[in-house]
């Protein structure tokens, strides 16, 4: 079954040439395009596209804005941001408000359907470098034990759960994101779910 896919971007041209590229895979069905954000809540919502290619600067409705209604009304679309933003905060907030990935136009084709494939078997793609400075960004931090200790004697330390507190921990002992999801028994995915928690809580503090 060919994987249904939804592009969303406000330039006619952008779209055309997404479409080009995913119309040489034989298990990919482009179902349609969008230029604003209304138009992409209706047409999500009608077609159920397994996966939305969104960009974030949308007309009418900005796309984490879209992503944020869609995660609310239980659409079971998965989201990939594919975005000229090369901002952690971005990043951030869509992985919050429900995508599943993160891409810069700029990737090679290649990137762009290995994501869709990660994320249509229900994993999390963030193009590598974005990915790698986002997490890196926690495991730099030689103090991050004091840090989160910082946030508990604060009184902010109730923003993080007892599982966040026990990542810290590992991260704390210099744990990669395999030895973390090791020692926890639970997936990478999850570990970098709980990162980006924790990164969101602590980034003020760091």
């Amino acid at each position: 079954m060919a994987i249904r896919i939804l592009i969303a971007d406000d330039h006619a041209l952008v779209r055309q040439g997404i479409k080009r590229v995913l119309n040489f895979e034989d298990d990919i069905d482009v179902v349609g395009e969008t230029g604003n954000g209304p138009e992409t809540m209706t047409r999500t919502l009608m077609l159920q596209p397994d996966v939305l290619l969104l960009d974030l600067n949308m007309p009418g409705l900005n796309g984490l804005d879209v992503t944020r209604q869609l995660h609310s009304s239980k659409c079971k679309t998965m989201i990939i941001a594919l975005t000229i933003h090369d901002n952690d905060n971005y990043v951030i907030e869509m992985l919050k408000n429900g995508a599943s990935g993160y891409l810069l136009k700029d990737v090679e084709p290649e990137v762009l359907i290995r994501a869709i494939h990660v994320v249509y078997d229900g994993g999390a793609y963030i193009y590598p470098e974005l990915e790698e400075r986002i997490f890196g960004k926690l495991h730099s931090y030689e103090n991050v034990a004091e840090k989160a200790k910082e946030l508990w004697r604060s009184g902010r330390g109730d923003r993080l759960s007892n599982r966040e507190m026990e990542v810290l921990a590992c991260i704390a002992k210099g744990f990669s994101n395999k030895d973390i999801a090791d020692t926890l028994f639970v997936s990478e995915k999850t570990v970098k779910n709980h990162l980006t928690n924790i990164f969101e809580t602590m980034k003020k503090f760091l």
